[in-house]
């Protein structure tokens, strides 16, 4: 049968970092293939932007366990640069609104919470993380603090099981340019077709029908990498339905991390510092000074505080920020502050949060939700990594997963 121009071997949903490992794989083999997004851009939670001359991650910032993480290798071979400086968010520069003696408690009472976390016997049941914190612990505020910059939500919500997967070197770089940046060069020569939202995946014919805001397609396989918030809420609707994925999706829920840009000029500030805005509360701030020697700070603020943030509106995250900034170094420092940017992610249509983290019980659902349907739909994105899950190397890794499996079956079929 003669194909038409809508007519492929694959199609590949979602241009981030899953979906274009995916068709990196797919073009190295004789299949035609089509990436579509909804965004009018590629890099899905990957995005760079210049604002001032500074190329600003706006999505994922760090080479997480940087030491075997593919995008590492990526990046070099596109010319780009890797800082390989070791990050400061521990440690709180000027020892400002927290002693060195406060610091090192505190340090001690997370690696003991770590600790717990990694003996943690499951074997009867899994259980929210908020169980490992000490009933008497002094800062387990700034802990549940952590666990909202690092999963999107605090203790109570995050499954114990899944975040004891989670394999982490504790190496942790970045791209001088922006991971952003590298991850739309990675596809830039990929076919993709942006501003394509999909509404309807068919799979109950022999073919499946693709239904998108630019027209039908048609594929032997699909491969799905959106964002769990968007299968959960049914943004595209499967024919049959597929419950089990939807209830899979909804159990690795997306958290929220956001993201605010400060101008300041460089007096007195440590190059590459950080500051906790206040150590003895779970809504507080996380800021990076002058990262890459840029007369900037990075802040990062997660779990109930961004959702609140974001439901103030613009400039919510920079009045906060003033405000925690202003009771460390006192008025004239924070009159020195502009704002640059500041994210929303929590309110972008085609992710509706950051990254995904898994309920307590339901830590299963990563790989319920990875599960290949009929050996022709296949599912990918950092919610589908039981190791990498909410961070670009486990997208990476599990849209290389999906496309070998696209790659198997088309094999099976024609032995």
């Amino acid at each position: 049968m003669t194909k038409t121009p809508g007519d492929f071997d694959v199609v590949v949903i979602g241009a981030g970092a899953a979906g274009l490992a995916a068709g990196t794989r797919l073009a190295a083999e004789a299949l035609s293939f089509i990436i579509i997004e909804a965004r009018e851009r590629i890099g899905g939670r990957g995005l760079t932007r210049t604002l001032n001359g500074f190329p600003l991650d706006l999505g994922c910032g760090w080479l997480h366990s940087a030491d075997r993480n593919p995008w590492v290798a990526i990046t070099e071979s596109l010319g780009l640069s890797i800082d390989r400086s070791a990050p400061a968010w521990t440690r709180q520069s000027l020892d400002r609104g927290f002693s060195q003696q406060d610091q090192a408690a505190f340090a001690a009472a997370s690696q003991a919470f770590h600790a717990r976390l990694e003996g943690a016997d499951v074997s009867a049941g899994d259980f929210p993380a908020a169980r490992l914190l000490d009933p008497e612990g002094d800062w387990n505020a700034l802990i549940n603090a952590e666990s909202a910059f690092m999963n999107g939500a605090e203790l109570d919500r995050v499954s114990t099981q899944d975040w004891k997967r989670y394999a982490d070197s504790g190496v942790n770089w970045r791209v001088a340019e922006g991971f952003g940046a590298a991850i739309k060069a990675y596809g830039a020569g990929l076919p993709v077709r942006t501003g394509c939202a999909v509404t309807l995946i068919d799979h109950e014919g022999a073919n499946i029908r693709i239904e998108t805001a630019q027209g039908r397609l048609s594929a032997n396989a699909v491969i799905l990498t959106i964002p769990t918030n968007l299968i959960a809420n049914e943004a595209i609707v499967f024919k049959p339905a597929l419950p089990e994925k939807i209830r899979a999706a909804d159990m690795l829920p997306l958290g929220l991390a956001d993201k605010l840009v400060m101008t300041i000029d460089e007096r007195g500030l440590p190059k590459g510092g950080h500051l906790f805005g206040d150590p003895k509360a779970t809504a507080t701030g996380s800021y990076h000074l002058r990262p890459f020697d840029r007369p900037l700070i990075e802040g990062f603020f997660g779990g109930e505080l961004a959702h609140d943030l974001e439901r103030s509106g613009p400039g919510g995250f920079f009045d906060f920020a003033r405000g925690e900034l202003r009771h460390l170094f006192g008025g004239a420092f924070a009159a020195r502050l502009a704002p640059l940017s500041e994210t929303a992610w929590g309110r972008d249509p085609f992710s509706r949060g950051s990254y995904s983290y898994a309920r307590p019980g339901h830590s299963e659902a990563r790989s319920s939700l990875a599960a290949p349907v009929d050996g022709r739909l296949f599912f990918a994105g950092e919610a589908c990594s039981r190791h990498g899950f909410s961070a670009a190397h486990g997208a990476y890794a599990s849209g290389i997963a999906a496309a070998e499996g696209v790659i198997a079956g088309r094999r099976k079929s024609r032995a």
